[in-house]
């Protein structure tokens, strides 16, 4: 058992060697292809600068790779240990491994598509969904627990209206992986639609990836039967939270380079599946609150119920240098019932800004756009691009250390045990 722990001791350390020379290359390869990008046409303008020249775009690319890379060279050294014993080969834990890197390169394949050719919604919750199949079959396959433990709690107050007891454990079965291939397409497209200055894409990440890798520490130092779990998935988010440092030191303000949804696509994809095969899909929610919070303030305009433009990133005020709300227009009483009564709550309730004014003799409605970004700036006001990335990344932060204290503080009043 002894030799079992120096080499995965051994592995985690070799996966974090090879993790470091993926940010040097990651960081060389960025400054090396960024005047090829401009040349070929692969670049973008950065709408909130006065004067913004070419930005090459999608850089997340070059990241993905050197990502793929980085696994492929790490593939085999998690399992030497049983080629140097005479335990038999675990099938099961390699076959997991290769449907990550299935999974997340196809959605780097796919990511890169949309940068080319601009994806409608639809498609975009389409394709994640098919990159799912590698995880969720191998997932399904390995015989892994679909298994969800019902709080005391819960069960009380259910129990009394139900003709049958609930019992302490809960096999949900096939709902489970519709669960898990919501959390996918989900986390893929959440990152997505929160973005719109310089850094937040990268940064959230950043921080959502080192909170996901302390919790997998945390795992493994308390306990011992999830330890291929957790380790698992620390191999898959080491290396991208690398890159991906390297990739956020050109993308901070002022942005060098452009992430593209390339980046989007792998980010939400690899902290997705890092989750689910680390076996604590349901925590990943708990470091990914503000892109909850987001997705659900943005439902009005994802849905159509509120007109929703193309850009949504917020508005920038040349002569200040400062970023502020940007707005929908819509001619009043132009909403649907749903639509009105949600405007009407929001601003109610002071988390929309609304204002009516009048236009070639006719009443319109303008609203900020339904993003956090736009929230945030409703309470702050106009403010420096580079300070609004600070303050979200803040938030996420702070939201991060909240899921530690719900996971390891809260939890225990609601659980009996608590893994």
């Amino acid at each position: 058992f002894s030799i079992m722990v120096d080499l995965d001791v051994l592995t985690l350390a070799e996966n974090a060697f090879i993790s470091v020379l993926g940010y040097f290359i990651c960081r060389h390869l960025i400054r090396e292809y960024t005047p090829v990008f401009i040349q070929r046409g692969m670049a973008g303008r950065d709408l909130c600068k006065r004067d913004s020249g070419p930005i090459p775009e999608p850089m997340g690319i070059i990241c993905a790779i050197v990502w793929m890379t980085c696994q492929s060279i790490f593939l085999p050294l998690p399992f030497l240990q049983w080629t140097m014993s005479e335990h038999e080969f675990p099938h099961a834990k390699f076959y997991g491994f290769l449907s990550a890197q299935l999974s997340i390169s196809s959605a780097v394949m796919l990511g890169f598509v949309d940068d080319m050719l601009d994806l409608r919604w639809r498609h975009k919750l389409l394709f994640p969904t098919l990159s799912t199949l590698p995880v969720l079959m191998i997932y399904y396959l390995s015989g892994n627990s679909t298994t969800v433990i019902l709080p005391p709690l819960l069960r009380s107050v259910l129990s009394p209206y139900l003709p049958f007891p609930l019992p302490g454990c809960l096999d949900i079965s096939f709902c489970y992986y519709i669960y898990m291939g919501m959390l996918i397409v989900f986390s893929t497209n959440a990152i997505n639609i929160y973005a719109g200055v310089n850094g937040l894409e990268v940064g959230q990440s950043i921080v959502v990836a080192a909170s996901v890798l302390l919790f997998n520490f945390i795992q493994l130092y308390r306990m011992e039967t999830e330890a291929w779990n957790h380790s698992l998935s620390i191999y898959i988010l080491l290396p991208f939270l690398a890159t991906s440092i390297a990739l956020y030191y050109f993308n901070k303000y002022p942005a060098r380079v452009f992430v593209g949804d390339t980046y989007c696509y792998w980010a939400g994809m690899t902290l997705a599946v890092a989750a689910i095969l680390g076996h604590f899909s349901k925590t990943m929610l708990l470091f990914l609150v503000p892109q909850v919070l987001n997705f659900l303030y943005s439902i009005p305009q994802l849905f159509k119920l509120v007109p929703c433009p193309r850009h949504r990133l917020p508005k920038f005020e040349a002569e200040s240098d400062r970023v502020g709300m940007s707005y929908a227009e819509f001619k009043s009483g132009s909403l649907n019932a749903i639509g009105s009564i949600i405007v009407k709550v929001l601003s109610s309730l002071g988390l929309l800004f609304r204002e009516d004014f009048e236009k070639d003799g006719e009443k319109w409605t303008r609203v900020n756009n339904f993003t956090v970004i736009n929230l945030v700036l409703k309470f702050v006001g106009p403010i420096h691009e580079e300070t609004l990335t600070h303050y979200l990344l803040i938030l996420q932060v702070v939201f991060s250390c909240i899921g530690f204290f719900v996971r390891f503080g809260l939890a225990s009043m609601f659980y009996t045990i608590v893994n």
